[in-house]
């Protein structure tokens, strides 16, 4: 039994690093592992390349014919902590750090004091996580991102994203009234993934939208760090107005374009409409959601 879930991880993520950090043990125990399965069963169940690790057609059936009744299995044993008298188990969360420092910590002190026996695990990835494949319970993006087959809660407002940078900045350089001025300025990029490409800075001002391929030296996959060069000089920055607004109030950043600056719709907590929700998922669910207008 015990194989099996070992070769349902790896088949499930096509990954012996990611798999076997999911169940605790090392790449090479899994490795061994699944080789002995094969070899009691008499059949590879896995194709494994230097890059690569796929079910073959007998591990894709043994997945169609067992997988579910595994997760069954799960699903019963997880319905168990419904007759403790408080909810209880792990929730896990992927989501980039601006949306959990945003919607998450303001909640999370008062929630663990409400249910003691809830546990939080924050993954923060600027990636577009496949939560199902990477078994997250939820996960958080922009309302416009979340795929039609999941559920969406509304965790906050719309926001804007602003152009900002330091008065020390500005001081040598002139201000940009126009999006595509931006191109002579020092900016501070995001890659949302490792292999992805750099955001393209999007603006709109009555129904003109203008796309700008801005550059400069400093790039990061987090905005906290860009939200940082822009504080120190280094260049400026394109981050959501919740984030710069405290540093335009007391003066140590500028903004600029702000015209051009469009909303976006607001963080959204998804998760797949065919999960049986646990009642610690449920109230986990209830703190976070958008209680305003």
């Amino acid at each position: 039994m015990n194989d099996i879930l070992a070769f349902l991880a790896v088949a499930r993520v096509q990954s012996f690093t990611k798999a076997a950090a999911q169940l605790g043990v090392s790449p090479s125990a899994l490795s061994h592992t699944l080789r002995n399965l094969e070899a009691r069963l008499g059949i590879r169940l896995l194709t494994r390349t230097t890059r690569n690790v796929a079910p073959t057609e007998a591990g894709e059936q043994l997945m169609r014919s067992v997988g579910p009744l595994f997760e069954q299995i799960a699903s019963e044993i997880e319905k168990i902590g419904e007759l403790r008298d408080k909810p209880a188990g792990t929730i896990r969360i992927t989501c980039s750090d601006d949306a959990a420092e945003q919607h998450l910590r303001p909640v999370l002190a008062d929630f663990f004091k409400t249910y003691p026996d809830i546990n939080v695990e924050i993954c923060i990835d600027y990636g577009f996580t496949n939560i199902v494949q990477e078994r997250f319970d939820a996960g958080i993006r922009l309302g416009e991102s979340v795929s039609q087959d999941m559920i969406a809660v509304r965790l906050g407002p719309d926001w804007r994203l602003c152009v900002v940078g330091s008065p020390a900045y500005f001081a040598s350089r002139p201000i940009p009234v126009d999006p595509r001025e931006l191109t002579d300025h020092n900016c501070i990029n995001i890659r949302h993934s490792i292999n992805g490409g750099v955001y393209v800075w999007e603006f709109e001002n009555k129904g003109r939208k203008v796309n700008v391929r801005v550059s400069g030296q400093l790039t990061a996959n987090s905005n906290i760090p860009i939200l940082n060069g822009a504080l120190d000089g280094i260049g400026l920055a394109y981050i959501p107005d919740f984030m710069a607004q405290p540093y335009i109030e007391d003066g140590r950043l500028v903004e600029v374009l702000a015209d051009w600056s469009p909303y976006f719709d607001g963080f959204h907590l998804y998760y797949p409409n065919r999960r049986n929700t646990t009642p610690a998922f449920a109230a986990f669910v209830e703190a976070v959601r958008y209680k305003g207008k």
